[in-house]
């Protein structure tokens, strides 16, 4: 893949981007960056031009000002303008999830489709947040590295850590440098993100949700219930996957997208 930057604020923000064709943006989650998406890309090149930021404080991006969804919803847009690309569809995963949803309020001309990838609409529950202001606490005190290494694990299912006990110390060791402050600003963001399932139920666009059944972040029946509420709504289960599905079962994951962009052709 061909890697690229654009400029915020004096800061570096790196993307890459491979083939031709329907444009679709990978936008990758907390404690992670863009590589989280090789099997994805290196599948949907042939077909379609990938295009996948680091987001700003992950990877080879720099960390800028604004981290909230918002903010990154706007690297995404810049990446857009540097493409000169009208229109495309954007998948995120996770906490790239979050920020997908804060792109569909702010620039929905922009896209042909957008898709949740183990991730929600909803805002945090107060549980929620006090969770994610401990994990604060522990990065301040323990640092980047060592939260990572605590909290990766619970995102695999138990499936996974019986059939395919490599794959985690693998993608553990594959991490990149995350600073303090990148992780710690990723969850203020995402305590402040405002609820946005409203949006589905208003959209023209068509939807694609892919669900792990075993994940332990997002909530199987919760996200069943928005994925209801869309005019095109394309739902893919995951059967053997916690949160990391891209990684867990990359075959069912790169099958559901494709099904998703050949539908918008």
């Amino acid at each position: 893949m061909e890697k690229k930057t654009i400029t915020i604020d004096n800061k570096l923000i790196s993307y890459k981007t491979e083939g031709a064709g329907l444009p679709v943006v990978l936008l990758h989650g907390f404690g992670e960056d863009g590589t989280v998406w090789e099997n994805q890309a290196a599948y949907l090149r042939r077909n379609y031009q990938v295009i996948i930021p680091d987001i700003p404080g992950s990877g080879d991006s720099e960390l800028t000002a604004d981290v909230s969804m918002e903010g990154i919803a706007d690297t995404v847009q810049l990446i857009l303008d540097e493409e000169e690309l009208d229109s495309v569809v954007l998948i995120g995963h996770s906490m790239g999830g979050y920020a997908t949803m804060a792109f569909v309020e702010k620039y929905p001309h922009l896209l042909d489709g957008f898709g949740l990838f183990h991730s929600t609409a909803a805002a945090d529950t107060e549980a929620k947040k006090e969770t994610r202001r401990k994990g604060i606490a522990f990065i301040e005190k323990n640092g980047a590295r060592a939260f990572l290494e605590t909290t990766i694990p619970n995102l695999f299912s138990d499936t996974t850590k019986e059939q395919n006990p490599g794959l985690i110390p693998s993608f553990t060791e594959s991490l990149p440098h995350f600073s303090k402050a990148a992780l710690k600003a990723y969850y203020e963001a995402m305590i402040a993100r405002p609820e946005h399932i409203d949006l589905f139920s208003k959209t023209e666009l068509p939807v694609l949700f892919i669900i792990g059944e075993k994940d332990n972040v997002i909530s199987f029946e919760d996200i069943l219930k928005q994925a209801s509420m869309p005019r095109i709504s394309h739902i893919n289960v995951l059967h053997q996957s916690g949160h990391m599905g891209m990684l867990e079962e990359p075959a069912a994951a790169n099958a559901a997208i494709e099904a998703f962009l050949m539908s918008l052709k």
